[in-house]
């Protein structure tokens, strides 16, 4: 299937827990074949601006359960104001279509938050949207999110390391399966292995439990889209259906715009021409 360009689009990606700018490439390059501008950013602690642990970098898996980490004083703040820095900057072409993937609905609310002039769509792919409860902590822990099999690839104490902690260099093949399952289970495991190679170990714990409402007279105003992801073993769709139903009752007026795709919880790599038709479609 081929995206056809009716307006050109201003998209800024905004990824999600332990991602990076890179895992956006397949979808950007469909874009960007169709006349699009793309930018995807690396948050602070994120991709090319990762901290990682010393234990990490050495492979002592053991140290890698307790060490703290560098990026632990990171707060949801800071992802909030890199990407606000970032459509001031690509407002200059006109509006912003700001996309987040998972914890990425965290950002990208708090950000539309500070610029909703600058902002033409907000889009969600599978993404926390925090209305009735303040954090992406408090929505993982509803009975929705309980079919949801991420929490099966984390490792160690959070309380003692600062972060929510994954081990991408774990390549014992039960690990690796785990993580397929719940990030990817829509690729074979060679191409899982490709993008699970971006993967950072640490997502700052606080990042979890900040709070990142929106406002009514200035995210709530902003029109959106949320791509539902069928399949998707990390956030579940009943999950998705709550966040949705929430958000659409407290703005009745500007209601999300769904669309539904048969995917696991990354479309960015397993189907990207369909994801790309459905951002081109708001």
């Amino acid at each position: 299937m081929t995206t056809t360009l009716t307006t050109q689009q201003n998209f800024l990606f905004v990824h999600g827990a332990w991602h990076t700018a890179a895992h956006w490439n397949r979808l950007g390059e469909k874009l960007m074949a169709a006349g699009h501008r793309v930018y995807a950013i690396d948050l602070p602690g994120s991709g090319l601006n990762a901290g990682f642990p010393t234990s990490y970098l050495r492979n002592d898996f053991e140290l890698l359960a307790t060490e703290p980490s560098p990026v632990a004083g990171i707060r949801l703040a800071d992802y909030r104001d890199a990407v606000v820095a970032k459509v001031r900057e690509m407002a200059e072409n006109g509006p912003v279509t700001l996309v987040g993937h998972s914890f990425g609905g965290l950002t990208v609310t708090l950000a539309a938050e500070q610029v909703p002039q600058l902002i033409r769509r907000l889009v969600y792919i599978s993404a926390y949207v925090p209305v009735r409860f303040a954090s992406g902590a408090e929505y993982s822990q509803l009975p929705e999110a309980r079919s949801g099999i991420s929490g099966a690839v984390l490792i160690g104490d959070p309380t003692k390391t600062g972060a929510m902690r994954i081990n991408p260099r774990d390549a014992a093949p039960e690990y690796v399966e785990k993580g397929r399952l719940a990030f990817y289970h829509d690729l074979p495991a060679d191409d899982y292995q490709r993008f699970a190679a971006y993967l950072n170990p640490d997502l700052p714990l606080a990042v979890a439990f900040d709070d990142a409402r929106g406002t009514l007279g200035r995210w709530g105003t902003i029109p959106r889209t949320f791509i539902r992801l069928t399949e998707d073993h990390t956030i579940p769709p009943a999950l998705q259906d709550r966040m949705i139903a929430e958000a659409d009752a407290a703005t009745p007026d500007n209601t999300f715009d769904v669309h539904s795709l048969p995917s696991s919880h990354s479309p960015f790599a397993s189907m990207p021409d369909r994801l790309a038709d459905a951002l081109t479609q708001g």
